[in-house]
């Protein structure tokens, strides 16, 4: 799970972290010592600041063909949502590293998620906000204080299944439990913006690919 995270783009350690929610701080430190004695990573100050940078060697860059078939087995094989288990704060986490800068509008968008359906086990946040821009993606747990463009409300469980792949994003507004709402280019154009998972087109055995087109059920101001 750490080198999936450092593969991903995470380089500090509490990028790293967020990516791992489950794995203590304690833990993630160990783990990460271990790769880097092993020469599967390493570990640069970073300059400046006291934090340090953590980069994969050639031999931890060769782990990335093994991953990425791990990731399709279990897209392929294994329960993809049970919602007792689904964490809105990872889901998002990734969401946020998977979006489409090229099709964004040229000027900053700001897209407010406020989740339903969260287990009740879960600590972490219901509402999060998207800044986006063509030059780079925020993710904010707390209100940055700007002007919403869109917002989605949005059953967890629900956009789990649309970023895994298992519905499209059409079939989760009929269903209900996805909602956006905003001025209409923006929410047509939103879930073009969404690359989804890199596995969501790993199609599962007897499913075949439902994500099929439609007209879809937007909600405007």
């Amino acid at each position: 799970m750490v080198l999936r995270e450092l593969l991903a783009g995470s380089e500090h350690f509490n990028q790293i972290h967020r990516g791992v929610p489950l794995m203590s701080r304690a833990l993630l430190a160990r783990r990460l010592r271990q790769l880097e004695d092993a020469g599967v990573i390493a570990r640069e100050q970073t300059p400046g600041e006291r934090s340090h940078r953590y980069t994969l060697t050639p031999a931890g860059h060769e782990f990335r063909p093994a991953l990425e078939a791990l990731g399709r087995w279990g897209q392929r094989w294994t329960v993809r949502v049970q919602r007792s288990n689904l964490d809105a704060g990872f889901l998002m986490w990734n969401v946020r590293r998977r979006i489409d800068r090229k099709r964004l509008p040229d000027r900053r968008v700001v897209v407010c998620f406020r989740f339903s359906g969260v287990p009740r086990v879960y600590r972490g946040p219901r509402v999060f906000w998207l800044i986006l821009e063509r030059t780079g993606v925020e993710l904010c747990i707390e209100d940055p204080g700007i002007e919403i463009d869109v917002a989605v409300d949005a059953d967890v469980a629900t956009l789990a299944a649309v970023w895994l792949g298992d519905i499209s994003f059409d079939e989760g507004l009929r269903s209900k439990g996805l909602r956006l709402m905003g001025a209409s280019p923006l929410t047509r154009g939103f879930p073009t913006w969404l690359m989804l998972s890199q596995y969501a087109d790993v199609v599962r055995p007897g499913l075949g690919d439902s994500r099929s087109a439609g007209d879809s059920p937007y909600v405007v101001d």
